[in-house]
């Protein structure tokens, strides 16, 4: 793909259309970026921009300028049916995500893992797998490094390990992943998608440019994740906690054992009692990443060795502190329903939980089960407030609290020593904060100041 004199625009100045931006100039591109947000909230990018000689945007789209292009890159963060780009795109202009233009330039092989939950976590560990067999390996994508980022540190032996999200997944056309992975789909974003159907098919494009030589991996306890099977061309392996799979890994008397092929001898890979993460989600994100790994060519004792030294993401079902007596949880990254209810899972009883943010349009009423079983209090948040207090009223004590401020400081006081204040919010975060990390880290502040502590290490 030669970018030299094409004209190329962004949309969109988050982190990964500022990555782009700097790899199109790098490319001799002739680049401007167009961001709905003003100039002076886009301080901070713009002089770096216009160093480099990219033009600047800012504070709506104007039509004239999508139109004068050779190409039009979209950030994640921005849907594809704004009028602008419906527009360009009925004259066929080709409109790419930064998933897509990365993945052209990549050198090696791709590993690419979406799913509703469990993603960063199974991407990380996976990576984590791989360095510890001694394979070359980059990982970047929705986890938090762009993947244009990885593109001049990439090599023909490269595997570059790859989260990737719907938003990205979407604008996809050539993305080619040797190895992908669906961990599992539930409802999410229908916000943006609509339906739990759209939802889905953005995910399953993930394998859409996958041949016979390639492999999907499916969660085979997912009903949504595993029909993903009858659409591919590519070799489908699977994961199960809960039954043997033809290929793929399972649980087995306490063991994590892995079948390459159907008829095959099982591969003891690790005992159970050796995953160090919490909850059940966590089995499964690990038997996926058993899959990936092998697959990708690491040996069974490198596998058991990065899962047991391996230790939780941050702001997923992350442990911060006891305090008088009470422990403390930050899963910042709970920003769907179904997350929520798995980390509500991992724990019996005695659960005070921290709900709300901005709502994405599923429902809460399916939490009630678990939350009369294993929650004590739960503590609302955010502009979904209301509607959380409506669909849970009578299953639960609910406290409205506004904010994460207020929220910590009743649930403290509620807790007795033994029990659990988790922030699982089941939203996404941008009505009080700028993404679900900032939410995290004030969780994390506000829990340090009750025992004294101001900072934490990953603050």
């Amino acid at each position: 793909m030669d970018l030299k004199g094409k004209k190329v625009l962004v949309v969109g100045l988050g982190k990964s259309g500022l990555a782009a931006a700097l790899f199109l100039r790098r490319r001799g591109a002739q680049v401007t970026v167009s961001d709905i947000r003003s100039a002076e909230a886009l301080a901070k990018e713009i002089p770096a921009l216009i160093e480099e000689g990219i033009m600047v945007e800012a504070g709506g789209h104007g039509l004239l300028t999508f139109r004068r292009q050779d190409l039009i890159v979209v950030s994640p963060g921005v849907p594809l049916d704004t009028p602008e780009l419906a527009q360009v795109k009925s004259f066929g202009l080709p409109v790419i995500g930064e998933l897509e233009l990365a993945a052209r330039f990549l050198k090696g092989r791709m590993l690419a893992i979406t799913g509703s939950n469990g993603k960063t976590t199974t991407t990380a560990l996976v990576g984590e797998i791989l360095l510890k067999a001694g394979i070359p390996t980059l990982v970047g994508g929705n986890i938090g490094v762009p993947v244009v980022a990885l593109i001049d540190q990439s090599t023909d032996e490269t595997w570059s390990v790859l989260e990737v999200s719907s938003f990205q997944l979407e604008s996809t056309d050539q993305f080619h992943p040797s190895i992908a992975v669906i961990l599992n789909i539930t409802p999410d974003h229908l916000d943006r998608h609509g339906s739990l159907e759209n939802y889905a098919l953005a995910k399953e494009r993930i394998f859409a440019a996958q041949t016979a030589e390639d492999c999907l991996v499916l969660n085979a306890d997912n009903e949504r994740a595993a029909e993903a099977a009858s659409r591919s061309a590519a070799k489908v392996y699977w994961f199960s906690i809960e039954h043997p799979v033809e290929r793929g890994a399972w649980l087995e008397d306490g063991t994590v054992v892995y079948r390459p092929q159907k008829d095959a001898a099982t591969e003891t890979v690790m005992p159970l009692s050796g995953i160090p993460l919490k909850g059940a989600h966590n089995v499964e994100n690990v038997l996926a990443a058993v899959v990936a790994a092998r697959l990708a060519g690491a040996p069974a004792d490198a596998i058991r060795q990065a899962v047991e030294s391996f230790q939780a993401v941050e702001h997923r079902l992350e442990f911060v502190a006891t305090v008088n007596g009470v422990e403390y949880y930050n899963d910042s990254k709970a920003t769907n329903v179904d997350a929520t209810a798995k980390a509500v899972a991992a724990f019996d009883s005695g659960i005070h939980l921290i709900l709300g943010g901005k709502d994405k349009g599923s429902p809460y009423t399916v939490l009630a089960p678990l939350l009369r079983a294993r929650v004590r209090a739960v503590y609302t948040i955010g502009s979904a407030a209301a509607k959380i207090e409506s669909e849970l009223r009578g299953v639960v004590s609910i406290l409205s609290c506004q904010t994460l401020d207020n929220a910590v400081s009743a649930a403290a006081s509620a807790a007795r020593p033994g029990e659990v204040v988790l922030l699982a919010p089941a939203c996404s975060s941008f009505d009080q904060f700028e993404n679900y990390e900032h939410r995290g880290r004030v969780f994390k502040e506000l829990v340090g100041e009750r025992r004294g502590q101001k900072a934490w290490p990953n603050s």
